[in-house]
């Protein structure tokens, strides 16, 4: 699957002009088409609160959002004009939940790009969360960090495997990136022996699947129980310079994750590169 058709949602944080960014420098990478997606959450008031409403304050809160609207369609044209992506782009304003919303327009695409929640944001204003989307929206998320810029995504990629449905699906969903990337790690975090696991050489297996799609791709596996998986996966981007880790999400039950921890909550919090996951 070539990533042709690519969807961004868009909000008002301080994140979202390097995440049109990311996803206008991935479309004019693979001669894709871009769709900025910005989900207008309308206000709900109480009926009789409602109906004293004055008129003044109506028109406030429109011109409000109308302001924010136009704010954020112009970081998406100019991101859209830089990467040349103007003929190859559209704009859509909706209303409705975030998550709602981007789940089922994301539904036709091949890719929905989306940003890591800010734990420091304001919780009043919803936004569209990764963790929910997702389960929702049947398609790969690439989930960008709230802090940073991000120029260069796919040159050198770092692959997380362990061998699970969630990893394969991941891994398939990121191929078009995989063959263009300069390089591919696949690293296993204290691989599973015996039938059930990965093998005796872990990773060994996906990186020859990688290579006969023509990956520059390599294999490596760690055993520690001094290190949480989670900080070996981010020490590893950091030393191998990777600009985008490929993983499979919620391998096990999301409320399983949020009681007992997990790899996929742990990067949600915790990323420092583009994550491109798969459920």
């Amino acid at each position: 699957m070539a990533l042709k058709d690519l969807l961004v949602v868009v909000d008002d944080t301080d994140a979202a002009a390097a995440r049109i960014d990311a996803a206008a420098q991935l479309a004019a990478r693979t001669d894709g088409h871009i769709t900025g997606l910005y989900p207008v959450v309308p206000l709900t008031l109480p009926g009789y609160v409602e109906a004293e409403l004055p008129d003044e304050v109506r028109a406030m809160q429109r011109g409000y959002t109308e302001s924010q609207t136009a704010k954020a369609e112009a970081l998406f044209a100019d991101a859209v004009r830089r990467n040349g992506l103007t003929d190859r782009s559209e704009w859509r304003v909706l209303y409705g939940h975030p998550t709602d919303s981007a789940a089922l327009h994301g539904r036709y695409a091949d890719v929905v790009v989306v940003g890591q929640a800010d734990p420091h944001r304001d919780r009043d204003r919803p936004i569209a969360l990764p963790q929910d989307l997702v389960f929702e929206c049947g398609r790969p998320l690439l989930v960008v960090p709230y802090a940073g810029t991000f120029p260069h995504i796919g040159e050198r990629v770092l692959v997380a495997w362990n061998g699970s449905r969630e990893a394969a699906r991941a891994v398939a969903d990121a191929m078009p990136i995989l063959t263009a990337a300069k390089r591919v790690v696949v690293m296993a975090v204290n691989p599973k022996a015996g039938p059930a696991g990965i093998g005796d050489e872990p990773g060994a297996d996906i990186a020859k699947h990688l290579s006969r799609h023509g990956c520059r791709v390599e294999a490596t596996h760690i055993v520690t129980d001094q290190i949480d998986p989670g900080d070996t996966l981010l020490n590893t981007v950091a030393d191998e310079s990777c600009d985008l880790l490929v993983m499979g999400a919620y391998g096990r039950s999301r409320l399983r994750e949020q009681v007992l921890g997990g790899m996929t909550r742990y990067m949600l919090e915790h990323m420092t590169v583009p994550v491109l996951m798969s459920h």
